[in-house]
């Protein structure tokens, strides 16, 4: 069982890596999000590499999408999922486009975090404003 910082976490990471291409610009936003948010507060920052790792080792098991995504929803309480649905929307938009893959990873996450379409959708639309560029 994960805790609800690792849950954040292996949920950008998911995102992230849903495409196989972890840019510069993803990296960069999942250690921002980790060091400003306040539901990061009392983590300890210089586990972050440690914590991605993990990730990705727990992820690289068979079936590890679906490990990863039950770990996910049981380590979040409720109040926490749309945090977790809106900070995967900022990892996807940080660096200007959506691939496909992570477009598919996000509503496997809305689904398997109950997040309503609506809800979803601002929450969506939210990330793109807050990444869109000139």
């Amino acid at each position: 069982m994960i805790d609800h910082h690792a849950a954040l976490i292996q949920t950008m990471f998911l995102v992230s890596a849903a495409d196989a291409d972890m840019t510069d610009a993803e990296l960069g936003i999942i250690g921002e999000v980790v060091s400003f948010l306040p539901v990061f507060r009392g983590y300890d920052n210089s586990k972050l590499g440690a914590t991605l790792e993990e990730c990705a080792k727990f992820l690289g098991q068979e079936d590890g999408l679906e490990l990863g995504l039950k770990a996910i929803r049981e380590a979040l309480p409720p109040k926490l999922r749309e945090t977790a649905y809106a900070i995967a929307c900022d990892v996807v938009a940080v660096d200007g486009e959506a691939t496909q893959e992570e477009l598919r990873i996000l509503e496997l996450l809305r689904h398997r975090l109950g997040i309503d379409r609506l809800i979803a959708a601002a929450i969506e639309r939210g990330a793109r404003a807050r990444f869109m560029t000139v």
